[in-house]
């Protein structure tokens, strides 16, 4: 039997499946194919899906993806979601803070996206030390980066809704 998270998600009429998709990832093209290949048996069925849908998302659904997260450091007021998975620049000295803005601008200006990586686990140090290891790639090499990055950011907010219980808030 699925967990109850992933029963409410099969079970929900379409619309209310697409706007719990949506936040997973903001992607059209990934919530379409997420969508149709319901129901799903299990967790690990869901997060497979996701890897295959992830697998097959052009550069422009990969930008639209982008354009939902907001940058390292700068967590969207009142979304606990960017909060908790920014958690690693919640302590991270003013010092640190500017670097992560200035290199975020950089990133931004080469790649024209926000720099995305999953923060889950991360301290700022890491993400600080991954976007600067990472600007010297090309936009190609990036772009499969990014691709790999949100598959993971989708499978922890997958997992996440799947795994919780109606009215749970963790």
């Amino acid at each position: 039997m699925p967990p109850p998270g992933l029963s409410r998600l099969n079970t929900a009429d379409d619309e209310a499946a697409r706007a719990a998709l949506h936040e997973v990832c903001a992607s059209r093209a990934w919530g379409d194919r997420m969508l149709a290949g319901r129901p799903y048996a299990s967790t690990d069925a869901l997060c497979a899906a996701s890897d295959a849908a992830m697998a097959e998302l052009t550069a422009d659904d990969l930008a639209e993806a982008v354009a939902g997260h907001p940058p390292i450091g700068r967590p969207r007021p009142g979304d606990p979601t960017s909060h908790r998975e920014q958690s690693g620049m919640a302590g991270a000295s003013a010092a640190l803070k500017a670097e992560m803005l200035e290199l975020n601008l950089a990133y931004q200006e080469k790649f024209r996206h926000t720099f995305l990586i999953c923060a889950s686990g991360r301290t700022g140090e890491q993400m600080r030390d991954a976007i600067r290891h990472r600007i010297d790639n090309t936009p190609e090499q990036e772009r499969e980066i990014v691709r790999v990055e949100l598959g993971k950011i989708n499978r922890i907010r997958l997992t996440r809704i799947a795994e919780h219980a109606e009215g749970d808030t963790a």
